[in-house]
């Protein structure tokens, strides 16, 4: 299927054509390039333009230049353009101009990614839907999701970040949501922002981009819901809040976590709901209530997206888990390892340990006789003046009481280290690469394990390391 014809690309961008081209799909990257693609030679850690030889050698279709690049072939299809990034962002604009889709647009301190993709799930039984990858949220994401649109799309849910003031209201005015909604305001990015007003003032500006008509969705649980919700009036037509505070639209009355899922209770105005998530955590409750939310502004059949919710689980590295086979003679042999290495702050960190709290570990299966509930926990980053403080409150977590012990990964994290009783405290590792080469030796069958830490960290090794000794991973490679 075409996605941009060469004439359609140029008239959007202000470029001019080397040659005729068809693009089925756009791209950033040459290492996840599909033949068809249009590659975007964009400059960050490295000038795109040093691989466009390399693009149309994987079969990109053409190339999206302002020069054209040393060593390219003289018949090579190029789309000439005065500025790269702002090209992408003009065929974004384009994109999502030429779309008859419902736009949402999701943002907040936790859970955006998350969000995303429960709406991603539930949309798309209910019409062709179209989403962000991975967490492409910030000013190449954004445009890059929006030129990525197929024009027949019916939804699309575009995830807005921040790491600065400034960066959302734009962002959001290129997309122009129907729906706009904030999962939350924690801290996170404090480096940036004097303190969490100014994080709910940022993440308010969303609303700024609303299509005339639109609906704002807000948390209602967080101090800083006034922020919002004097946002959410001036800029929407409909406001909605949800949460557990006894005035939302949509009341969390209950959330209860079991081994593979959580089940919640709520209201939504006058109307009861009872819905399950498929994986555990008070949080996706919280999440799922905003998706159910959408659907009912959006019109849609909630019963539907509620069987939907049922059947959801997170993406790779926001809190999956998964069961990593010890021994394969022996039953019971595994440890349970949750995934949520992907990012960090205090309120996330909070919501992952809870996860654990409330998993159940096997006794009498291992070298220790019982089984234990294991946190190895890296660096929580850009919190600014404030971050020692931060690091060291986890441990006055009522969740970090279920929790036997716990692994620190980085400078930051000592000061949890420091704050942790003796009897829960584990290794404390400079590096993630450090600890990831005694992963294997840091827990045994039985044990539940939480690996969580910002990106940054790069607590995902010690992840990646305890996955090695996956045996049942061993077979099916055999």
């Amino acid at each position: 299927m075409t996605l941009w014809t060469a004439t359609d690309a140029a008239a959007a961008t202000a470029g001019h054509n080397t040659a005729d081209w068809a693009a089925s799909g756009v791209s950033i990257d040459t290492r996840t390039l599909r033949p068809g693609d249009l590659f975007v030679a964009l400059s960050a850690a490295r000038d795109g333009h040093d691989f466009v030889a390399d693009a149309l050698a994987r079969g990109a279709a053409a190339a999206m230049v302002s020069h054209v690049p040393e060593g390219t072939p003289a018949d090579a299809p190029l789309l000439v353009v005065a500025d790269v990034q702002a090209g992408l962002e003009a065929l974004g604009r384009a994109g999502r101009a030429r779309t008859p889709a419902r736009v949402l647009a999701v943002t907040g301190s936790v859970g955006k990614t998350s969000t995303k993709e429960m709406l991603r799930a539930v949309l798309s039984h209910q019409g062709r839907t179209h989403a962000s990858v991975q967490s492409y949220n910030n000013h190449w994401g954004v445009p890059l999701t929006l030129a990525r649109m197929p024009a027949d799309t019916e939804f699309a849910v575009i995830e807005i970040g921040m790491n600065a003031p400034g960066e959302i209201a734009p962002l959001s005015r290129m997309a122009r949501p129907h729906i706009a909604l904030i999962t939350t305001v924690a801290a996170a990015h404090l480096e940036a922002f004097d303190d969490l007003a100014g994080i709910a003032r940022e993440k308010a500006s969303i609303f700024q981009g609303l299509e005339p008509g639109g609906t704002a969705l807000y948390h209602a649980d967080v101090d800083t819901a006034p922020i919002l919700r004097a946002a959410a009036t001036t800029h929407a037509t409909r406001t909605i809040s949800f949460g557990r505070a006894r005035g939302a639209h949509h009341r969390l009355l209950s959330a209860d976590l079991h081994a593979t899922s959580t089940v919640a209770r709520a209201r939504a105005w006058r109307t009861p709901l009872l819905y399950k998530i498929g994986t555990p955590g008070r949080h996706f409750a919280m999440n799922g209530l905003a998706v159910l939310a959408c659907v009912q502004a959006l019109g849609l059949d909630r019963a539907v997206a509620i069987a939907d919710l049922a059947a959801w689980a997170p993406p790779e590295g926001r809190g999956t888990r998964e069961r990593l086979v010890l021994d394969l003679a022996a039953d019971g042999m595994s440890i349970d390892l949750i995934d949520d290495a992907f990012n960090a702050n205090p309120a996330s960190m909070a919501a992952a340990l809870d996860i654990l709290a409330a998993a159940r570990p096997l006794d009498d299966v291992g070298r220790v006789a019982r089984g234990r509930r294991i946190a190895i926990l890296g660096d929580m980053l850009e919190l600014g003046p404030t971050e020692a403080a931060l690091h060291a409150a986890l441990a006055q977590l009522p969740a970090m009481q279920a929790v036997d012990e716990v692994h620190c990964v980085g400078p930051r994290m000592r000061a949890l280290w420091d704050a942790l009783p003796d009897a829960k405290r584990g290794h404390k590792a400079a590096t993630a690469e450090a600890l990831a080469t005694r992963a294997h030796r840091l827990v045994d069958a039985g044990d539940v394990v939480l690996v969580k830490g910002s990106k940054g960290s790069r607590v995902s090794l010690v992840a990646e390391a305890l996955r090695r000794a996956d045996r049942h991973q061993e077979k099916d490679q055999g």
